[in-house]
């Protein structure tokens, strides 16, 4: 059965990747193991160690501290269903806004600032 805390850990592995633009060969690759491992820990169907876990951190550029964020008591699932770059459609639109040019950033803000004041 997963626990709530190793599904957590999982899905920030998986959002800092998706951050990073590094696909699961790559971190795997990185890490020492198979991608299929990397996948397991994703989904939080294996727990990720605490060596492995200090080896993914190394290979994603963030403090180990970095994958518990979010994580309170008794409020372990809430943590996770709120994080909205969770959703790969949401991350991806913040990546292709960041990749624009800031003036053009400042006009789809705008835009989108007018459209959900209008919805």
């Amino acid at each position: 059965m997963k626990h709530n805390v190793d599904v957590h850990v999982g899905k920030r592995i998986r959002h800092r990747r998706w951050m990073i633009g590094m696909t699961q060969q790559q971190l795997a690759e990185k890490v020492g193991i198979k991608f299929q491992q990397i996948q397991k820990y994703e989904t939080g169907m294996n727990r990720v160690s605490a060596s492995r876990l200090w080896d993914i951190a190394q290979a994603v550029d963030v403090p180990v501290s970095f994958f518990f964020e979010g994580l309170e008591d008794g409020q372990t699932q809430h943590a996770v269903e709120g994080d909205i770059l969770a959703d790969k459609e949401a991350l991806q639109l913040v990546r292709a806004y960041y990749a624009m040019p800031e003036a053009q950033r400042r006009q789809i803000f705008e835009l989108a600032r007018v459209l959900s004041d209008a919805a």
